[in-house]
């Protein structure tokens, strides 16, 4: 019962913080005008500023800020206890992370969609803005590797989930060209659409998993490599990130999330159903599968604190969401007043999802471990003497490091929410076969969005970087495309300690939380400053700044100095070490350029953007066309 009441409790509070916390942000603080252009219309271009219905928007928005983050997050916090996790959870994605998403895009709006990167530049100093982007670019880098790489450990593990995520595509060409060119509705072609995927997942469940092939490939080194199912996976992936982000947003980016939407709604659906039948029948047990506070914690576990708060990015406060509000959201908004309900509203459903995340991967988990069998079939997993393992057990079993932090892998965290969000499902009757290929293709949908969403965003930083620095070729949107999906994949590819390409995301994971909450400190400053300006209160922006510059600056600081750290190891790592360094270098930078304007820039309005002149919309934009 404890684990339905937990849920619950969290859920009401998300609806009370939206009517209430979010109103006054809506009303009282940012004064959101139904009459103000929007960038949408002023530069309207139907590639990447789109007026949008704000359905579609959300749909677009939240699925791609929920990535795999609040699913990786929470299901390496619950390490240290449920307690924790769930509290950071509930409060930091109402009073931080909805502010800072909300926040984010309303500053966009009311600069014609710039980028929270641009806009630093006349709200603190042009080199604000130059040291933004250039935090943007190393944090889109890491994302992409990262990203990609999860998204290939899911299929190699789940190959179920595979026809129903590229299957999502095609269909979304279709919706985008029904919707966008012959002006038709929504209602049928959503449902069509989300039959069209839930089909595909049976397919893929029972007669056509996909797995990449390893045997066909000749000797050559180039081609060799792609025996490698991860590298294989990527090098597909980046090429689809390619061709997607330079499409016009209405063809596949709108109607891919908007229908990837609805498909992880009903799977949502199904984790809080499953979740309530199985807390009603006894048969989940939060307090009896998971301590509220673990005490003993295997060798290397980072502490707590400040990790807890780097480690639950997503599903909190995550810094990539202000490229997301700020990047393409806010040029799609149709409606200032759509922000509340498409930034903070989207927020506070990922603060639901993490929940959701953090239940499985405790009383889910304790509901019984399974394995696939020699057959290739899901099984339970028994004891020694033939009982199914459950409870303590069980999530012992799936959470054990081998006495050490390090042999926790990320293909761990993915599977305990696979396992314990089926133990779920298989509570309302559904076989464990159709409920793991279910969990597996939410999660991999949700990396995919994301994926793609964050190409598009890098493209925009490229070319923002290449205006500053006179680099006029790479401001055509082809040749910042190659850069951005070349400068992941290159990352991505880095070998292993045994020469093993393909190991980036892992090798760089390390680093994700930190500068992903960096940037949410930033974002923040930036939000301050906007209010700081027109004379608004800013203390309830101005905490959160403070927590999310000085946490992941002090993760930083104990991976790269502690006993066993990146320095001191027996072979130190010179890269992850580098890379810290460049981002926290940058980071003091910002914010020293922040503290020298600070007292004199209160009640003092930035500088007005320039007239627009009358060339096409998509030059004034940037360049952007298509």
């Amino acid at each position: 019962m404890t684990t339905l009441l937990v849920a619950l409790g969290s859920f009401v509070g998300f609806i009370v913080a939206y009517h209430t916390y979010g109103r006054w942000l809506a009303r009282k603080i940012f004064a959101l005008d139904a009459n103000a252009v929007v960038p949408s219309e002023e530069l309207r271009d139907d590639c990447d500023f789109v007026p949008t219905r704000k359905e579609v928007i959300f749909g677009h928005h939240f699925t791609s800020i929920a990535g795999t983050g609040p699913i990786v997050g929470p299901a390496i916090a619950v390490f240290w206890g449920w307690l924790p996790a769930l509290l950071w959870v509930i409060l930091g994605s109402i009073f931080i992370g909805a502010v800072h998403d909300f926040g984010a895009l309303v500053v966009s709006l009311r600069n014609r969609g710039q980028t929270v990167g641009e806009v630093a530049g006349r709200l603190i100093s042009p080199r604000a803005r130059v040291l933004f982007l250039l935090i943007l670019f190393f944090a889109l880098t890491i994302v992409l590797a990262i990203f990609g790489l999860v998204i290939a450990i899911i299929f190699n593990i789940y190959p179920e989930s595979v026809l129903s995520v590229w299957m999502a595509m095609p269909v979304a060409v279709v919706v985008g060209f029904w919707v966008f060119r012959g002006g038709g509705g929504l209602l049928w072609p959503s449902i069509l659409a989300l039959l069209v995927l839930y089909a595909a997942v049976i397919i893929g469940v029972y007669f056509l998993p996909i797995a990449w092939p390893t045997d066909i490939w000749p000797d050559v080194w180039a081609l060799r490599q792609l025996k490698n199912a991860n590298v294989g996976w990527t090098v597909v992936l980046m090429a689809y990130c390619f061709i997607a982000s330079v499409l016009p947003v209405w063809v596949l980016l709108q109607p891919r999330d908007f229908v990837n939407s609805h498909q992880l709604m009903v799977a949502l659906v199904l984790l809080v159903a499953g979740l309530g039948v199985a807390g009603l029948t006894g048969r989940a047990s939060l307090t009896e599968s998971t301590p509220a506070m673990i005490q003993e914690l295997p060798a290397n576990t980072p502490p707590i604190f400040p990790f807890l708060f780097i480690t639950i990015a997503c599903g909190a406060c995550s810094g990539f969401h202000c490229l997301v509000s700020s990047g393409t959201t806010s040029k799609q908004i149709a409606n200032e007043q759509d922000a509340q309900y498409v930034a903070y509203g989207s927020m506070l459903l990922e603060g639901a999802l993490a929940v959701l995340v953090i239940l499985a991967c405790t009383a889910g988990v304790g509901m019984g471990k399974f394995e696939k069998n020699a057959a290739g079939v899901y099984a339970p997993a028994l004891t020694a003497s033939g009982e199914i393992l459950t409870g303590r057990d069980a999530w012992t079993t799936r959470y054990s490091a081998q006495g050490d932090w390090k042999n926790f892998k990320l293909a761990q965290t993915v599977g305990a929410f696979v396992e314990g969000g089926a133990n779920f499902l298989t509570a309302l009757g559904m076989p464990l076969a159709l409920a793991v290929g279910i969990i597996a293709t939410l999660v991999a949908c949700f990396a995919a969005t994301t994926l793609d969403t964050a190409t598009r965003l890098q493209r925009y930083v490229v070319q923002e970087l290449a205006s500053t620095f006179r680099l006029r070729f790479l401001t055509n949107k082809y040749a910042a495309t190659g850069v951005a999906v070349g400068c992941g994949f290159f990352v991505a590819m880095m070998p292993d300690s045994e020469g093993e390409l393909g190991a980036g995301g892992a090798i760089l994971w390390p680093l994700f939380g930190a500068t992903n909450q960096l940037l949410a400190g930033l974002a923040l400053m930036v939000t301050v400053f906007y209010l700081w300006r027109r004379s608004k209160p800013v203390l309830f922006v101005l905490l959160p700044m403070l927590l999310m510059l000085t946490m992941p600056l002090l993760a930083l600081f104990w991976q790269m100095f502690h006993p066993g750290g990146w320095l001191f190891r027996d072979e130190p790592n010179y890269l992850l070490l580098g890379f810290g360094v460049v981002i926290i270098g940058l980071q003091v930078w910002m914010v020293i350029e922040g503290l020298i304007v600070w007292r004199k820039s209160k009640g003092v309005l930035e500088e007005s953007l320039p007239p627009l002149t009358p060339q096409p919309a998509a030059e004034a934009a940037g360049g952007r066309s298509c």
